[in-house]
């Protein structure tokens, strides 16, 4: 099985579109380029211009979604789950016949990756694909996968093995600290499993975290539904901000960079209006949180989740909350909508490209993908080259908006890397999920600065992806405490504010001008649309979240909650009949707490300064 996915066709096709290699320019052999009057390096074109479609191909082999075979349909999802249950059940049952030592922990880290190359994908997929029958059958993976994962948690046999490990003192001295590391991880997630509880009791922690996963499916799905309210409610004038099917109007997300106040206000209420059945579910998955931290020996839910971060507990948490909300003050404005033209996609990811080359000597090449390998025909698929390592993994850009996509920018990690026994190191791949509007038949995609700075955002995550090169795919990358995890793409933020590198890349997609300098200046300066009010609701829905899985039962209701919280911690008023509620709030005291990390930057001084030549590790 593991096989199969590495010769799934993720690693082979890169040498072929490399500089100097033959194929560089068939990538172009498709696309239709527009009139203008500027040019484009490969990686921008590969965003500026659209394909014309892929050539009639009635014999080529379909590889199935990232190259792996089995995924040409959705049936596949089935194959690949059971053949990954399989192998877990064999390195159970190896790991706990070996005696302990270093192989203990090679065998730990084979388990989990040989779960997670199933589970991650299938996370992806079912949010993502357009294809129905392929996010039902991956969310059934993810469900199975998961259910397995629960249940290792409060394996004793499985628990016992990596115990005696590191209850021998000899050994333990013995291992190198990565591996040391890697061992006490593990041995944190059967802890805060209940792997002390008795038979019984371990049994009902797997049933809750069971519930607790289909729960928070189906509360994550259920914040991406549109809201819709009949024509003649709505100003005639708006409706063309919006879809309109029959006699309804659909309402898809909060419109926040429309330039009619209207439009933000109508898409406003209309979209956060209180769904009953999500605000069951809420109060549902809050309260099987709190019965399984309880169960497992924590006060809250926030005490068992936050105590393998760098923050530790809840109290820490809300006492940082507190202090950077007494501190927010307003700053000034910018007009978005003219900083549009200079800041087209392809142009943001040249700007990415001589980023990554200047800091890390590495660079995005464009690759086509194989038939079947990925699930929508805009998505790019980029090869990231270092000039010394090589080929150090994949990015698969999907960033335009479709049907039944989520409203979330968002970083999948498809696969982790890790060094195989055999001494080959596994690349690894990821998706970054954006939602930006298709081209024109005048203009290529054009970004607000927001979404330039989502654009950076992410790619910071990619990047940590692919630099975070460890031995083990469970700290690999992004698998770190996650007030961790964000520093890098933060840090990255700060790069898309700064008027050093903006004049990089920002340039008019028709006439090839250069950003003016006062409004980069200007853009650079006041960091972003009303930036105190960002941190302030990014404060109040880190604050939200604590409450929610702090002391229960809660002592009101949960949108009684909400509206107390944002009147204490944000200063725009609750809108009555509103109930915003999104599917990553647990993320925003990390993302506070990065930026914090980020401020004093070793880049203020010069941000293009090279650090190529330090290794990648």
């Amino acid at each position: 099985m593991l096989c199969a996915w590495r010769l799934g066709g993720l690693e082979l096709r890169a040498a072929a579109l490399w500089p100097g290699r033959a194929g560089l320019g068939g990538f172009g052999a498709g696309i239709r380029a527009r009139e203008v009057s500027t040019s484009w390096s490969p990686v921008g074109a590969a965003f500026n211009v659209k394909p014309q479609g892929r050539r009639l191909d009635l014999f080529g082999e379909r590889r199935g979604l990232f190259g792996v075979p089995e995924l040409s349909a959705p049936e596949g999802f089935r194959i690949a789950q059971e053949n990954a249950l399989r192998k877990a059940d064999l390195l159970v049952e190896r790991v706990c016949s070996l005696p302990p030592g270093p192989q203990t922990v090679l065998i730990f880290d084979e388990l989990s990756d040989s779960l997670c190359r199933v589970a991650d994908l299938a996370d992806f997929v079912k949010i993502a694909h357009p294809e129905r029958a392929f996010r039902e059958a991956a969310e059934e993976a993810c469900r199975s996968i998961g259910t397995m994962v629960e249940k290792l948690n409060t394996n004793v046999e499985l628990y016992q093995s990596l115990q005696k490990l590191l209850a021998d003192k000899k050994l333990v001295d013995s291992l190198d600290p990565e591996t040391r590391r890697v061992a006490e991880l593990f041995m944190f997630d059967f802890e805060i499993s209940g792997i002390h509880l008795d038979e019984e009791k371990r049994k009902r922690a797997v049933d809750l975290n069971v519930k607790i996963l289909d729960l928070s499916n189906t509360f994550l799905m259920g914040t991406n539904f549109p809201n819709k309210i009949e024509k003649h409610l709505l100003p005639e004038h708006i409706h063309r901000n919006f879809v309109v099917t029959g006699s309804h109007v659909i309402i898809d997300g909060l419109h926040a960079e429309a330039p009619d106040d209207l439009v933000r206000e109508a898409a406003y209420k209309i979209f956060l209006y209180p769904n009953a059945g999500q605000l069951k579910c809420l109060e549902e998955l809050l309260s099987n949180r709190d019965l399984l931290a309880k169960l497992v020996g924590y006060s809250t839910y926030s005490h068992r989740a936050l105590q393998g971060t760098i923050a530790k507990n809840p109290e820490t948490v809300m006492q940082f909350l507190e202090k950077l909300s007494d501190k927010l003050s307003e700053r000034y404005n910018i007009e978005p909508s003219l900083y549009c033209p200079f800041f087209s996609l392809g142009a943001c990811m040249e700007g990415l490209n001589i980023l990554f080359t200047k800091l890390l000597g590495i660079t995005l090449y464009a690759e086509q993908p194989a038939k079947g390998e990925v699930w929508c025909e805009d998505v790019r698929k980029l090869a990231v080259v270092h000039e010394s390592e090589g080929l150090l993994g994949y990015i698969y850009c999907d960033f335009f908006q479709r049907a039944d996509k989520p409203h979330q920018d968002c970083h999948f990690t498809i696969r982790g890397g890790r060094l195989k026994e055999d001494g080959e190191y596994q690349l690894p791949v990821v998706v970054l999920m954006l939602n930006l509007p298709h081209s024109s038949r005048n203009s290529p995609t054009l970004l607000t600065p927001g979404m330039m700075e989502n654009l950076f955002h992410e790619m910071g995550h990619a990047m940590h992806s692919m630099l975070g090169r460890t031995r083990y795919q469970h700290v690999t990358g992004t698998r770190c405490p996650t007030d961790f995890a964000e520093v890098p793409s933060i840090l990255m933020e700060y790069f898309a504010n700064d008027y050093r590198v903006v004049t990089q890349f920002a340039r008019h997609y028709q006439t090839g001008q250069s950003l003016p300098k006062n409004m980069v200046s200007r853009l650079c300066e006041s960091k972003k649309v009303c930036a105190a009010a960002d941190m302030q609701l990014q404060v109040f829905y880190a604050t939200l979240d604590q409450i929610y899985h702090g002391k229960h039962p809660l002592r009101t209701s949960t949108t009684d909650i909400l509206r107390e919280t944002q009147e204490k911690f944000y200063g725009l008023p609750y809108v009555p009949n509103t109930v915003s509620l999104h599917g990553k709030q647990e993320y925003y005291y990390h993302l506070l707490r990065a930026r914090r990390q980020t401020t004093s930057s070793c880049f203020a001084r010069e941000p293009l300064i090279s650090l190529s030549n330090n290794p990648v590790s």
